[in-house]
């Protein structure tokens, strides 16, 4: 119940207006809904029922085939323009043959659809037709009846009747034979192998009249009464050339009950050592070959298209009697594992399960390899670009290196040059300008002449250095004699200078050889000297010059203090560098040794090159 609302009221509703709406919104919703509910209903209550009564020889999980033809079956019902409702019996044939019992199951579903009585009934399989024949006129008088599942054989038991009409396959294991002759044209044996419940001894029977016109031209043999464990012994012996044609084992002779298309089918094709052909389509699959095969399935299209004329109003009698048509389908894994080709199989053959082919099964490899094909392609054009741009930039720093080396030598040549050539004359000049006023004085100035003394010995001493400095900037020795005399001068000077004991070895090296060649090892050496009188903290070293084939090598050493090599490597000075650029400039090798209390040993390689002057 609603209540007036005030001014007052509304005003303080403002905030909760939205929530109204979409309450108001929902009811409309919701009363929709059920109105498009209650029209639904009203219109599938509007239908008339009609009760349509299966009855099946076997139940769906004894018999796959019987799940596949009541599944066609309910699926065509659906179609129909009543509101069917669906009763399914089984009257469990193989596991309750005796009749005592399978009459008790007939009286039951007879008291039973007594009160709910149908408006059709359709019957899966011999046993079940039976049934309606023996009891149709008594307990379900004028109901229309629709067969199928069923044999040729069963239509004879058919009295004239308006209310009977259907399906029936015929399983021809003659065309099956046919088929596999010509796909196999070496066969000489044939064994047929089937079960001894009441539908296996039909199946075999039907089998055993189609081959009647064959046992004169080929061995058959008939393993129909054995237990399960024995047949399939038998079957892993079978000579060469033999095909199998399975029929049907839901009973073996041991009393063992089996689902054929799925227990007994896969047990006797993993036993066998021969193709396996198979009387119809559920028994394919499984690794049998296939055949002339009956069609579940399509039996159930053809009842349920018959039951919709029945409950449109057609009587059964102006309905005719239609014969299934079976097809030949095979499974393309078997035909494979048998090398059975294609191009033998019967005309108009469907053939299943069939592989990829192999662009199918490559397409799928194709389409994942070929974008890391493309990726990696792309990574290793990147790469070799990056490997390029790498190079060209190690050249174009090895080119600036020998530049800067180029030109710390000129430059120290140049100021080797002004220092011997201007600064040691000048002092020489002045050296000479204070003797003459030391001799010019009078003997009485003893003190000035001693001060001039005192300002020539410096004057020489300074320009007797600056000679040094000269030298070790730019030797003369090494520019005018060779390698060889100008290191041994280079340790010499050294010797007199620091008062160090140099040892110097040279073996079979060329008097002259290329100046950028001589000129790289000498300032190694010299560089290493250098750093054996700062660091080595002993007084003796050795520096070796020998060629090996087409390489001059060169080392120094000492058995000073040495250093940690990793601490070298990651603050090295500029001298090493500068030693390693030159070897480097060469294509030689450079390298280090050292061992704390252990010494030092520099090494260099470098191509050995005469001089063009040699």
């Amino acid at each position: 119940m609603e209540y007036p609302i005030t001014s007052e009221q509304a005003l303080g509703q403002d905030s909760r207006g939205d929530y109204a709406y979409r309450g108001r919104q929902a009811r409309v919703l919701i009363v929709a809904a059920i109105l498009f509910f209650s029209q639904l209903l009203s219109a599938h209550a509007d239908k008339s029922v009609r009760r349509v009564l299966i009855f099946n020889d076997f139940n769906s999980i004894s018999s796959p085939g019987i799940a596949i033809l009541d599944q066609a079956i309910a699926s065509g019902l659906a179609k129909s323009a009543y509101q069917v409702e669906l009763y399914n019996e089984t009257l469990e044939s193989t596991l309750f043959s005796d009749d005592a019992t399978q009459h008790r199951f007939r009286d039951w579903y007879i008291r039973k659809y007594s009160d709910r009585r149908p408006d059709l009934i359709i019957t899966v399989g011999p046993a079940s037709l039976r049934f309606m024949i023996e009891s149709h006129e008594s307990s379900f008088p004028n109901i229309p009846i629709i067969f199928c599942g069923t044999t040729e054989e069963m239509l004879e038991q058919l009295k004239p009747s308006v209310h009977f009409t259907g399906v029936w396959a015929v399983a021809n294991p003659e065309k099956t034979l046919i088929a596999a002759l010509r796909m196999l044209p070496s066969t000489k044996h044939v064994v047929v192998v089937g079960g001894v419940g009441k539908f296996d001894r039909v199946v075999v029977a039907t089998a055993r009249a189609s081959f009647h016109n064959y046992e004169s031209r080929y061995e058959f043999a008939y393993l129909t009464d054995l237990d399960m464990p024995s047949l399939l012994e038998r079957l892993k012996l079978l000579p060469r050339d033999s095909i199998i044609y399975h029929t049907s084992i839901m009973q073996d002779a041991a009393g063992n009950h089996f689902v054929d298309a799925s227990q007994s089918v896969p047990l006797i094709v993993g036993a066998a050592n021969a193709p396996v052909f198979v009387t119809d389509d559920v028994d394919l699959g499984h690794g049998t070959v296939g055949g002339y095969l009956v069609s579940w399935a399509e039996d159930g299209r053809v009842a349920a298209t018959m039951a919709l004329r029945v409950l449109n109003g057609e009587r059964p009698k102006d309905i005719p009697f239609v014969k299934n048509k079976n097809i030949y389908l095979f499974d393309w894994r078997a035909l494979n594992r048998w090398g059975i080709k294609e191009k033998n199989l019967p005309p108009g053959s469907t053939v299943l399960f069939r592989g990829p082919s192999p662009w199918t099964r490559a397409r799928g490899i194709w389409l994942t390899v070929i974008p890391i094909i493309l990726g990696l392609s792309i990574l290793a054009a990147y790469l070799h670009f990056s490997r390029k741009q790498i190079e060209f930039a190690k050249d174009a720093q090895l080119h600036l290196s020998g530049l800067l080396i180029n030109a710390q030598e000129k430059e120290r040549s140049r100021i080797a040059s002004e220092l011997h050539d201007d600064f040691s004359q000048r002092l020489a000049l002045l050296s000479l300008g204070l003797e003459n006023a030391a001799d010019e004085l009078p003997d009485s100035s003893v003190t000035v002449k001693r001060q001039l003394q005192k300002l020539f010995d410096s004057a020489s001493e300074l320009g007797a250095d600056i000679h040094t400095v000269s030298h070790r900037l730019h030797s003369s020795t090494l520019e005018s004699l060779g390698l060889v005399p100008g290191v041994s001068a280079l340790c010499k000077e050294f010797t007199d200078r620091y008062g160090s004991e140099i040892d110097f070895c040279a073996d079979n090296i060329p008097r002259r050889i290329h100046q950028d060649v001589a000129l790289c090892l000498f300032r190694i050496i010299q560089e290493g000297l250098q750093n054996f009188r700062k660091h080595s903290g002993t007084a003796k070293a050795q520096v070796n010059l020998w060629t090996a084939g087409d390489k001059i090598l060169m080392s120094v050493c000492d058995k000073g203090r040495g250093f940690d090599l990793k601490e070298i490597t990651n603050n090295g000075g500029i001298g090493i560098r500068s030693m390693e650029e030159r070897v480097r400039l060469l294509g030689g090798r450079f390298s280090i040794y050292s061992e704390l209390t252990r010494g030092t040993r520099i090494e260099a390689c470098v191509p050995l090159r005469r001089s063009p002057e040699c």
